[in-house]
């Protein structure tokens, strides 16, 4: 079964959410999370989730996230 790792978003003490995206690494997660989050005024915190959901995007500090074609 695949590993992933989800940004996730808290909204105040009690909502949380996510997205589709997931990456293959928890560090790519938690930079996205942590560049979204730095630009967004709703959420309260972030943190990251492992799931077993397919890889969707990768996420690199200097272009930030892509989608992650498969063949």
């Amino acid at each position: 079964m695949p590993k992933s790792y989800a940004p996730m978003f808290r909204f105040g003490d009690y909502e949380t959410s996510g997205n589709a995206e997931r990456y293959a690494t928890e560090a790519e997660a938690e930079r996205s999370a942590r560049a979204r989050f730095n630009v967004w005024t709703m959420p309260t915190g972030w943190f990251v989730q492992e799931t077993s959901d397919p890889v969707t995007y990768a996420y690199d500090d200097k272009t930030g996230r892509e989608p992650v074609t498969r063949s």
